[in-house]
């Protein structure tokens, strides 16, 4: 079972919803109690998080009997984790491990939607999300939409060389295509990423060296035009999307010639709900 984080990590998760014990369930009297708690996916969805639950549960002081394997597609009513312990072992871990494992759920289904309705269409291009998860969670992130199939447009600025209007407000424009090249004799094994918000960007900044146009805001029948003027002069920089790319027009830029789609929308996408049922051993 491979968590992406640390037990450290985990426990902080618990420590914050339980850093004096269970009230209630001290409270009753029932803590020592032998149970059982089973989560079911109430709809389809695309799994993740899975381990992260488990091994929750078992920092907590319980057993994992079984789990789904993030990345999986489930049908409704699947059964994604069992396990035993104390009912107050099982309290300690069960809304941590349920509401991780919903919220990386949601994420991975939208990544996985997106990415079928594009199939479906007849087309195979890949998905890049963005590094505009929620601050501090890369890791759990970049874990959801791996599991739906996705890969990271960027995992942060160390890795990658994407310049965006911002820097070139320091530069100016006669001196770009000496800057792109110096960059790529520094960095042969990085591709070279430019964002652009026209068409004559687009066209000035593929003739300074882009390897890729980041295009900001383009509609598909844009990116169309975007595509026809690249060709008409010969330059041959990939076009991907970004920007409002979404499960509803990821088939329209698809057809419009994008060579693969860049999208924050999985992080934003709604939790997907999954079921928890407890009972006595």
């Amino acid at each position: 079972m491979h968590t992406c984080l640390n037990d450290e990590a985990l426990c902080a998760m618990l420590d914050e919803d339980v850093p004096y014990g269970d009230l209630t369930t001290r409270s009753m009297g029932i803590g020592a109690q032998s149970a059982q708690m089973v989560m079911c996916a109430r709809h389809a969805m695309r799994v993740c998080g899975s381990e992260e639950a488990a091994r929750l549960v078992e920092l907590a002081g319980g057993k994992v009997m079984s789990f789904v394997a993030s990345g999986t597609q489930v049908a409704e009513g699947t059964e994604l984790l069992r396990v035993q312990g104390s009912v107050e072992s099982l309290h300690l871990a069960w809304k941590t491990a349920q509401t991780l494992m919903e919220y990386l759920s949601g994420i991975a289904s939208c990544a996985a939607g997106m990415l079928q309705a594009v199939r479906d269409a007849g087309f195979d291009l890949p998905l890049a999300c963005t590094r505009k998860n929620f601050p501090g969670n890369r890791k759990l992130a970049v874990k959801a939409i791996t599991a739906g199939g996705a890969v990271s447009h960027r995992l942060g600025l160390s890795e990658t060389l994407l310049v965006f209007p911002d820097h070139r407000v320091f530069v100016d424009n006669a001196e770009l295509p000496e800057l792109f090249a110096r960059i790529r004799k520094q960095a042969p094994e990085k591709k070279l990423v430019a964002e652009v918000g026209s068409l004559e960007d687009a066209l000035w900044l593929a003739r300074c060296g882009a390897h890729v146009l980041q295009l900001e805001r383009f509609s598909p029948a844009a990116l169309s035009e975007c595509r026809a003027a690249l060709n008409a002069h010969n330059l041959s920089a990939l076009l991907a999307p970004a920007g409002g790319v979404t499960l509803e027009n990821a088939v329209a830029y698809a057809r419009a010639g994008a060579d693969f789609l860049v999208s924050s929308a999985p992080y934003f996408a709604p939790p997907r709900d999954v079921k928890v049922i407890f009972s006595r051993l």
